[in-house]
């Protein structure tokens, strides 16, 4: 998917909207244990429910990776379910991937020709050759982890140096000579809302994908109103509490709810 396409979708549905498809065996509703492929069928579920108010699809791929074989091929029927029934829908390989040349050129292989993900997350700690393997696919995304959500942020990502610049920004700042917006993204944690005017000083026009929202403690009002651009500029993530809403067979409905509650607020700002 290019950026006018990506675009176009958020403008059709009003909706900045990004569900993390965190799917775990011990969460799901354990009626549906009893399926040949319960993750699949749980995935399946939620997306049929939410799509008409999100804009993108996140697998984490520690939630499929941690069942083996097993996990990969829940993986692999999501992946060919969203892009055969919603292809307009943005799809996100949630794998934080980031080696030498030759083995990040067989991870682009892996999710962008094996799988069809639209995007994924990759670590830009060691730099140019790391990334630009994923860069060489037309209309295929790197999304960069930038400014992170977590507690351990602080331990490096902070980090200034003499001049006083944060390792973030030089991250933003350093990784705009490898590709331009219609072909990057980057993470910018919810529960840093406060400092996404810092971020868009830096990248005005560059999506950014940020996670946090709900059950980290984001809040959605801040994001909207410090990271928003003219043209949405936010994929912003929901997972546990859109996705765990209810572990009863009132799963769905309660997933769509949380689902369109969130597009409500962001259909304001667009």
């Amino acid at each position: 998917m290019n950026y006018n396409q990506l675009v176009e979708e958020i403008k059709i549905k009003k909706s900045l909207l990004c569900v993390g498809l965190d799917s775990d065996l011990n969460k799901i509703p354990s009626f549906l244990l009893n399926s040949e492929d319960p993750i699949f069928e749980f995935n399946k579920a939620i997306i049929d429910s939410t799509h008409q108010y999100t804009v993108a699809y996140k697998p984490n791929l520690a939630f499929y990776e941690s069942l083996g074989i097993a996990g990969w091929q829940s993986l692999e029927k999501t992946m060919d379910y969203l892009n055969t029934k919603y292809p307009n829908i943005f799809t996100i390989a949630d794998a934080k991937r980031g080696d030498i040349g030759n083995t990040s050129k067989m991870y682009a292989k892996a999710f962008f020709e094996h799988f069809n993900f639209d995007a994924v997350t990759v670590a830009p700690y060691m730099g140019e050759d790391s990334v630009m393997p994923f860069l060489e696919y037309e209309n295929k995304w790197v999304i960069l982890l930038a400014l992170t959500s977590n507690k351990g942020a602080f331990d490096f990502q902070m980090h200034s140096d003499k001049e006083n610049r944060k390792l973030f920004e030089k991250v933003l700042e350093k990784s705009q000579e490898w590709a331009d917006k219609t072909r990057m993204m980057y993470v910018v944690g919810a529960t840093k809302a406060e400092m996404l005017k810092d971020v868009r000083a830096i990248v005005p026009e560059h999506f950014l994908l940020v996670p946090g929202v709900g059950a980290q403690g984001g809040s959605l009002e801040e994001v909207l109103a410090n990271g928003a651009n003219s043209n949405g500029g936010l994929l912003i993530n929901s997972s546990r509490g859109i996705i765990y809403a209810s572990n009863d067979n009132q799963y769905q409905s309660r997933a769509a709810e949380e689902a369109f509650a969130l597009q409500k607020l962001m259909k304001t700002v667009l």
